[in-house]
């Protein structure tokens, strides 16, 4: 199966910080991978540049084969690359129902109030829809970013820490929703999450970041079981080499 995301060599600094060193990666299509590791290891600012955020020092991103390197957000999104933030970029004065048709216009979709109708109920969010997005529930904001990330039909999304700030008793409901959602667009998914739990549950992959390098690629069980993963992501140290 051909890569439908590719990063290869990829560097970047911020004055003496390295936040990426010699990324390489590829991304296979209706994958679901997640990226972890501690905060300022890299993770973001990785989506950052296959977004259009951040601009490489080094290094090629492409999307299809096409370089992205260089183009603006807009134009990454139009390509068919949509996301949603660890804090959901709203309209904060407009009800659910307007966030989602201002959106599908962005996305320029064909019959907007329909598909912002079926956004509404595929997301669950039919109750509130008439509410302003600024007096939501942090769980209901992240759905909403979600949904309107998706309404461009996008062949690759990127969450930013989906769950942060949600109630431990939500976070399963709100992850099998976004990932139902995806499945049924048939789109790759690639997010940033630091609560293990969810990333054992719904990724096929996790790629590991510290220091703005990749310390550990693979299946779940693998690299959460890796030393250096225990080490500087997890936390519980790792174990004695003489043991």
């Amino acid at each position: 199966m051909s890569a439908i995301l590719v990063a290869e060599g990829v560097n970047k600094s911020f004055d003496a910080v390295t936040a990426a060193a010699d990324i390489n990666l590829a991304f296979d299509r209706q994958s679901v991978v997640s990226l972890i590791g501690a905060n300022g290891a890299g993770k973001t600012t990785f989506l950052n540049m296959v977004t259009g955020y951040l601009t490489p020092n080094r290094g090629r991103i492409a999307f299809e084969g096409r370089d992205l390197v260089g183009l603006t957000p807009r134009a990454i999104t139009r390509l068919g690359i949509s996301r949603s933030f660890q804090i959901p970029q709203l309209f904060q004065s407009l009800s659910v129902r307007e966030n989602l048709l201002v959106a599908e216009a962005i996305a320029k979709a064909d019959n907007i109030e329909k598909a912002t109708n079926a956004m509404l109920a595929q997301f669950g969010l039919e109750p509130y829809a008439d509410q302003p997005a600024g007096l939501l529930p942090e769980g209901i904001r992240k759905l909403l970013d979600v949904a309107m990330a998706l309404v461009g039909e996008p062949k690759v999304l990127l969450l930013d820490e989906p769950t942060s700030g949600v109630a431990a008793d939500e976070k399963f409901g709100i992850m099998d929703l976004v990932m139902g959602a995806a499945r049924g667009a048939d789109v790759m998914v690639l997010f940033v999450e630091h609560d293990m739990d969810i990333v054992s549950r719904y990724a096929g992959r996790v790629i590991a970041f510290y220091d703005g390098r990749v310390i550990a690629d693979g299946c779940p069980r693998d690299v959460l079981a890796a030393a250096e993963v225990r080490r500087y992501v997890i936390g519980e140290g790792a174990p004695n080499a003489a043991a």
